[in-house]
């Protein structure tokens, strides 16, 4: 139901939408239950890398594979993401799932593991070839022994995420009377692990 606005969070200048729907009463394995729910759902999101001269840069990438919290993505090394994580190792994941309005954002740090380490054969996929193309040299076949697949692996070291706690009609009644009456719409909850909540979902069962 929608809450009142109350004068004490206009004058702590707090957004009272983030902290009406701040959750801190789910225990921690359901909120990274949830976590695992959403993003296993959507695989599809946006990797922002930091590119030198020009700032952070976006492009949509398909998980390969969750190993608990951290990300795995195949990728060609020769695109211009590997160089900006040669600049710098800090990026961001970014999930939408516009049905829901369900929202992740990760920030983390990546990490390059080349193909000679084993993780691109148990990640490589028939498909993915199809991105990269056989030239015909009988080395660059886009198979999991082309040179030029390599691995991002990233590490997070903050999450925070949005998941939607109505149904779709409540969500319109919520935000019609909160705006109607001046109130603050409350459709979700919002969460966030910090970097020690991170170490600690690694002993999870995933």
């Amino acid at each position: 139901m929608p809450e009142q606005l109350k004068a004490e969070e206009v004058n702590s200048k707090t957004d009272p939408s983030v902290a009406k729907q701040f959750d801190t009463e789910t225990d921690k394995k359901t909120q990274v239950q949830d976590f695992y729910n959403i993003v296993d759902k959507l695989k599809i999101g946006l990797l922002t890398t930091l590119r030198k001269d020009v700032g952070p840069v976006s492009r949509s990438m398909a998980t390969s594979r969750r190993d608990g919290p951290d990300f795995l993505y195949l990728s060609n090394c020769h695109s211009k993401k590997f160089s900006d994580l040669e600049n710098s190792k800090q990026v961001q994941i970014t999930f939408q799932d516009s049905s829901s309005q369900n929202w992740v954002s990760i920030t983390g740090n990546a990490t390059k593991v080349s193909n000679t380490s084993g993780l691109v054969k148990e990640l490589y996929q028939p498909a993915v070839s199809a991105w990269f193309g056989d030239l015909g040299d009988g080395v660059h076949k886009g198979n999991a022994e082309d040179p030029r697949m390599a691995v991002i692996k990233i590490e997070p070291t903050y999450i925070v995420y949005w998941m939607k706690t109505v149904t779709s009609l409540g969500y319109m009644k919520e935000v019609a009377q909160a705006a109607i009456t001046g109130q603050v719409s409350q459709t979700g909850v919002r969460r966030e692990f910090s970097k020690a909540d991170i170490e600690a979902m690694r002993t999870y069962t995933q």
